[in-house]
């Protein structure tokens, strides 16, 4: 028993002049155990009085949870190596240490930590927003202390550090707003009449699932193209909104059946093309000659 007693309380090694033993990284593993459950227990307890105690939308109040649950963390810890007796003065040289360590190899995992903490507090983006980042287009469905995870409509996750949320340009599709815009681009032949492909292009918009009727459905006549009068459709969703492709494509849909109907032709880009026959080459050719012999005899 005298052996055991020995080797638990048997200095493994100083931190500063605190002996740290067996029983001390025990000790100090139960109370970071203890600190964690408090954490989550904390933000727990916090999101659930915001809500019943405020009107606060759900993303602002867990953000404020997750911070404070760091905040709870941190004065976790610095009580847990308090009660263990270690002089933090004593920590100076592995704190320098760390600092050149976050200068140098964890400078991107802070960088990413503190614009998770500013995403989390400005919200510029919230779970559930259509945002496109870096080329990647989705939604957001959780937002990390160090990355931001986004599903694309392929169902396939994105993780995307924080930094590139703050550092980058980012659009936010439903952004206070879930209504979307999406404009459809045709063109129709000259011979015909504008006004009926106004009205046989609205009433194909308003025929899609999905297209709102406040605002609604307009056309706008852009110009007179080389081959086709130019036009554009521009129809509001909220349904489609996670699904921009598919919406563009059942307005595609709708416009070629209502043109088909009604007589509507959707031409195509048309070319002149000019051909010379050998024949015709040869010709032009003596005829260069003949001229440049008459233009030499009269020098």
């Amino acid at each position: 028993m005298t052996d055991v007693f020995d080797i638990l309380q048997g200095p493994l090694f100083f931190l500063g002049e605190t002996p740290v033993t067996v029983a001390t990284l025990v000790y100090f593993a139960l109370l970071l155990v203890l600190v964690a459950v408090a954490t989550r227990w904390a933000r727990r307890l916090l999101r659930k009085q915001l809500q019943v105690w405020t009107n606060l939308e759900s993303v602002l109040v867990e953000s404020l949870a997750r911070i404070v649950g760091y905040v709870v963390l941190f004065i976790g810890l610095l009580m847990v190596v308090q009660m263990l007796g270690v002089d933090l003065t004593s920590l100076a040289v592995l704190a320098g240490a760390l600092g050149l360590g976050i200068g140098f190899g964890l400078q991107n995992i802070v960088n990413n930590f503190v614009s998770g903490l500013i995403i989390l507090a400005e919200r510029p983006i919230q779970v559930n927003d259509r945002v496109v980042v870096g080329g990647t287009e989705g939604n957001v469905t959780r937002i990390g202390a160090r990355s931001t995870m986004i599903r694309t409509n392929d169902n396939i996750i994105i993780i995307v550090p924080n930094a590139e949320f703050i550092s980058e340009r980012v659009t936010n599709l439903s952004h206070g707003d879930a209504k979307l815009r999406i404009r459809v681009p045709f063109g129709v032949s000259y011979e015909s009449d504008v006004r009926q492909v106004e009205q046989l292009a609205l009433e194909a918009a308003r025929s899609v699932t999905g297209t709102l009727r406040d605002p609604g459905p307009a056309v706008r006549f852009l110009e007179f193209g080389d081959s086709a009068l130019e036009f554009e459709l521009r129809a509001w969703t909220i349904l489609r909104a996670d699904r921009p492709g598919l919406f563009k494509s059942d307005l595609y849909f709708a416009l070629l059946e209502a043109f088909t109907d009604h007589g509507i032709t959707i031409p195509f880009p048309q070319r002149d093309l000019h051909m010379k026959t050998a024949v015709q080459l040869e010709n032009g050719r003596s005829a260069d000659a003949v001229t440049s012999a008459d233009d030499a005899s009269d020098r």
